[in-house]
């Protein structure tokens, strides 16, 4: 059984990585935690509300929580943005989709990469 959630990484950053390592973003330093949002409306929401102005190409990582090898929890009362506290192991990684920008700039979805 699995526990998705989301997670939203520039391209340019999930493209360098190292495959073999476990995943943190940058802020994870500052935050002490990895950012998630449950569901594709809740994750382009939460992409037009702090990311609409970075003209970047953003991905969308669909993680299974409970596969990550690092503890998580809610720390919202509405229970839609999982912290996931420490590195996310490449094997929970289920799905990789890239969001989608109107010519505006607004993230309108998420579509599936090109293979």
């Amino acid at each position: 059984m699995t526990r998705p959630t989301l997670h939203m990484v520039p391209a340019a950053v999930w493209d360098g990585r190292d495959t073999v390592e476990p995943y943190a973003p940058a802020a994870y330093a500052d935050d002490g935690f990895i950012h998630c949002t449950d569901g594709d409306a809740g994750m382009v929401a939460t992409a037009n509300r702090f990311y609409r102005d970075d003209p970047r190409t953003f991905l969308v990582l669909t993680v299974d929580l409970d596969a990550t090898g690092s503890p998580w929890r809610f720390d919202d009362p509405e229970r839609r943005f999982p912290h996931v506290y420490g590195p996310i192991a490449p094997a929970s990684i289920l799905e990789v989709r890239q969001m989608v920008r109107d010519a505006d700039g607004e993230f309108t979805g998420l579509t599936a990469l090109a293979v």
